[in-house]
């Protein structure tokens, strides 16, 4: 098709016309640009006085050329605060192109000779203003934002600020808080055709460390490696301030690709670290050492979400794993935890524990396969109904030797030391050479009933784990914002008490179920047996260790004679042991705010056939302590108040609470052929309001202490 030549015309005349006004229009800025600098430089520093209260000056600023343009003398000091910024000399250098659409894109850039200090002296900083909201910059919780656009957005802007060559000289990073201080200093830093050199001194020549590696801001890719010369990389500020321990020998990053579909902007990168070393009191008691640690993920920003998609790989030594992350806003903010691996070799899995983690299984030889899932989902709005899924298929799993824990003790006698504030107790042999030690045939029934419905209903059924318990645990600290609830097992107790230390850290907890799973899954111990040591190992008083010696100690019996009172009462006190005599009046009975108590477990058990049901509460008034321990004048209570819930006095309502606790229809693992006595005779009596009263706060203070015992 040939063009009419007069559209040819009209063509070059409005071309050449606007090639006229650029030109035009470029010579005006070019004269008047440093008219233009200095209107710029004034409105920035309005902004920085107005909206973040700092004082910024420049001694001096002009053009090289049409693109560049050199600073001198530039420094920023935060309203009656130390000084934060200074720089000798700085040179910038834009990009034209871009620059005509409207994107500010980095040339060049050298400085020397410049430093940033912060500082917190008895809690004043200096760099107060980087946490400073503006009220119009608080977002309705129930609007959507726009992730991916927000994410692609912060991205461009830190990919423009890198510029094609660069050349720091000489910077200075300081932070100061109080008496502590931390220095380091950048002698040289640069960037040549894409490529990353950085020098950094930490502390004056304690540390030398180099980061090194590639950038290719337009097509948003780089790679990145940190090391330190002849040493590992460590952060001393960390140790300084919060005791954690952290060092490597080199930890490297690449962002691999960039795409944007739909309503969705992804990034697919990888972080890989080598010889990881950690150490914090509430993590582990020793290091913890991970030879090598990488995952591969792929980031995800959308509506009102950002995620860790399931087709992430975490690598630990020879395993590994898909996580799958989300985290969304609103109203109803949502988390969202996945973690799944495929069918692994048991060994492997046992061999990628980082050394020092979990000290009693290491050199533990087993053979079969293994594969976990774990699903976790919480709404914000509603807690209770959070989704807690987690197990553990095994194929074949065998153990083949125990390695350094020694976990077969506990079917033989053994010596067992209890701690208080890390201090050992006395040596309590576990075993019939012991006369306190009682065969789990010679205790009260109702004894052991009343644990088991107190603590663990399903310990004979279940393999080491409740789901159930561990799900309201989660939504109970979640509400409170707190560690308020625990989910342990009677197997976690016991494992906690005869192998582990009383060391309340995260490697512990995480060992004390690793533990449980691998005892009860190789089947080293029967149930019986287990709930025979549980029962004659724990605290039940103030030095007072297992139910031989608390029924001599609290009642002067042996356990086989125990009734269903002084069985309750025991079992409210596992999880607080040393407030036991706490609960009883000068004359030997026991406070009236315990009576709620004992119509929850009294008729739990009522309802699974372990007791009779009762008017009078159990068996509560009953119980009298022996003589010697009774302190002789009846005090008025003064317990503080709590407990789980306020009960009625209907046995539909007991009924009630425990299908909301344990769930309806379930079969638990009691046996209901050991109870063979009667109940106590009833003894009627009305309650007073303020007995009453008592009663509930007494209640709501027992379930509160039970579930923090229950936790680490």
């Amino acid at each position: 098709m040939q063009i009419p030549s007069k559209v040819l015309k009209i063509s070059a005349i409005l071309l050449t016309s606007l090639l006229i006004l650029i030109l035009i229009g470029g010579f005006i800025a070019y004269n008047k640009r440093d008219a233009f600098l200095k209107s710029g430089i004034e409105r920035a520093i309005a902004k920085a006085k107005r909206d973040y209260n700092l004082n910024l000056t420049v001694g001096s600023a002009k053009f090289a050329g049409l693109r560049t343009l050199n600073l001198e003398n530039i420094s920023v000091v935060p309203e009656n605060r130390d000084s934060l910024l200074k720089i000798e000399k700085f040179k910038v250098g834009i990009k034209i192109l871009p620059l005509i659409f409207g994107d500010i894109k980095l040339a060049e850039i050298k400085t020397s000779n410049a430093w940033i200090h912060l500082t917190s002296k008895d809690s004043i900083r200096n760099y107060d203003f980087l946490f400073r909201k503006k009220a119009a910059d608080t977002l309705n919780a129930s609007r959507k934002i726009d992730l991916a656009e927000l994410a692609n957005n912060l991205l461009n802007q830190l990919l423009y600020k890198v510029p094609d060559d660069m050349d720091l000289k000489n910077l200075e990073i300081k932070f100061t808080e109080d008496t502590s201080s931390f220095r380091f200093l950048i002698p040289t830093a640069t960037i040549v055709n894409g490529k990353v050199n950085t020098i950094i001194n930490v502390n004056n020549n304690e540390s030398i460390w180099h980061l090194e590696g590639d950038v290719n801001p337009g097509a948003r890719q780089l790679k990145m490696m940190l090391f330190a010369e002849g040493k590992k990389v460590e952060l001393p500020y960390l140790k300084k301030m919060y005791g954690l321990k952290l060092n490597f020998d080199t930890l490297s990053t690449e962002m691999k690709r960039v795409t944007r579909a739909g309503d969705q902007f992804k990034i697919s990168g990888s972080w890989r670290v080598h010889n990881l070393v950690v150490n914090h009191p509430r993590i582990a008691s020793n290091d913890i050492i991970l030879p090598q640690g990488s995952i591969d993920a792929e980031m995800i920003f959308g509506q009102n979400y950002v995620a860790i998609d399931s087709s992430s790989v975490i690598h630990i030594k020879n395993i590994k794993a898909n996580p799958f992350i989300k985290y969304t806003l609103g109203a109803d903010k949502i988390y969202e935890l996945s973690l799944h691996t495929n069918k692994l070799n048991a060994q492997d899995l046992f061999n990628s524990f980082p050394q020092g983690l979990f000290e009693s299984m290491e050199g533990m030889q087993v053979s079969g396969k293994l594969q976990y899932d774990m699903n976790f989902m919480l709404n914000s709005r509603h807690p209770d109904k959070v989704i807690f899924k987690s197990g553990m298929k095994q194929e074949n799993f065998k153990v083949i030797s125990w390695g350094k824990g020694n976990f077969q003790k506990i079917n033989g006698p053994f010596i067992y030391t209890p701690y208080e504030y890390g201090q050992p107790m006395r040596n309590i042999r576990v075993g019939p050479q012991n006369p306190d030690y009682i065969a789990i045939n010679q205790i009260s029934p109702f004894l052991k009933n009343a644990v088991l419905t107190a603590e663990d209903p399903s310990f004979y059924s279940h393999n080491g784990f409740v789901e159930e318990s561990i799900r309201k645990s989660i939504a109970t600290n979640f509400k409170e914002k707190a560690f308020k609830r625990g989910g342990s097992t009677i197997s976690m107790q016991l494992v906690k008490n005869v192998y582990l230390n009383r060391q309340k850290t995260l490697a512990r907890k995480i060992e004390e179920i690793l533990i449980v799973w691998v005892i009860e899954n190789s089947h080293l111990s029967s149930k019986q047996r287990m709930y025979e040591v549980y029962l004659n190992l724990i605290e039940w008083g103030r030095n007072v260790y297992g139910i031989g010696e608390a029924s001599r100690y609290y009642f002067d019996k042996h356990p086989s004679q125990l009734d269903l009172g002084e069985s309750i009462f025991l079992a409210s006190i596992v999880p607080r042991p040393k407030s036991g005599l706490n609960f009883f009046e000068g004359d030997g009975s026991l406070r009236t705010g315990l009576r709620g108590y004992f119509r929850l477990i009294g008729g739990l058990m009522a309802k699974r056939g372990l007791a009779q049901p009762d008017s009078n509460v159990y068996g509560f008034y009953s119980v009298r302590l022996k003589e010697s321990l009774r302190r002789g004048t009846p005090v008025i209570d003064s317990l503080s108040a709590d407990s789980l819930i306020e009960f009625g006095e209907d046995q539909s309502e007991v009924a009630d609470i425990f299908e909301q606790i344990f769930g309806k229809g379930k079969p638990d693992s009691l046996n209901k052929k050991e109870n063979k006595q009667t109940p106590l005779p009833a003894l009627n009596g009305l309650k007073t309001p303020a007995e009453i009263r008592r009663e509930r706060r007494e209640q709501r203070r027992l379930e509160r202490e039970k579930q923090n015992d229950d936790g680490l």
